[in-house]
């Protein structure tokens, strides 16, 4: 699965990454189940064309219909923070 379409979230608590670091909502990171952590990807909001590229440093969303879950930085750079999900369209750059 290099590309796809899907509802992403935001989060900003500080927490402790999957990836063993410190969460920081102000990084260009964001969470996905199954992506090998490291990866990049390219994140679009189809309703305004503008893209985020993300580190995968994090696992979740774990709720249903979302695939990615963004830093609130990377989320507010293509979209309304106030909406709070988005349908995004994603491609995974590499590692």
């Amino acid at each position: 699965m290099s590309t796809g379409s899907c509802g992403a979230s935001y989060y900003g608590e500080p927490q402790m990454t999957a990836s063993g670091e410190r969460f920081n909502p102000a990084a260009m990171t964001a969470a996905h189940k199954t992506l090998p952590l490291g990866s990049k990807v390219r994140v679009t909001n189809p309703n305004n064309g503008e893209s985020v590229t993300v580190r995968i440093n994090d696992r979740g969303p774990y709720v249903g219909g979302r695939c990615l879950d963004l830093s609130r930085a990377a989320f507010a750079a293509i979209g309304n923070i106030g909406a709070g999900v988005m349908r995004v369209k994603y491609e995974v750059l590499g590692r």
